[in-house]
């Protein structure tokens, strides 16, 4: 079963602890940039129609060894999930599906695989 695309957004609000918020993007309509903002600080972005989520160094000031920290396991987390990304686009393209054909681009044109 196929679901439309959403964002999910979370609050969770204890009293003994501090507030939490959750972000999930489940849309293709995502925008992801980064930059060097004039003062200096770089940032990463990405958002959709209804929420943003914005990374940048610690207290907004300059780059600590930990927020290198923090940018090297974000570019390994998005290695990782774009190979994967890759790796399941092509077995579902290579799964024959219950007509028996293997090229699913193939089905949305009528041609044959």
């Amino acid at each position: 079963m196929s679901r439309d695309p959403y964002t999910y957004v979370t609050v969770s609000i204890d009293s003994d602890e501090a507030p939490r918020v959750g972000v999930s993007f489940y849309t293709p309509g995502l925008r992801v940039s980064a930059g060097v903002l004039d003062s200096g600080r770089p940032y990463l972005d990405v958002s959709s129609k209804t929420a943003d989520v914005s990374i940048s160094t610690t207290g907004a000031g300059a780059v600590t060894s930990t927020d290198l920290e923090i940018a090297r396991q974000i570019f390994t987390a998005a290695a990782r999930y774009l190979a994967d990304c890759e790796r399941l686009h092509a077995d579902q393209l290579a799964t024959p599906d219950l007509s028996g054909r293997s090229d699913r681009r193939a089905q949305a044109t009528g041609t044959a695989a």
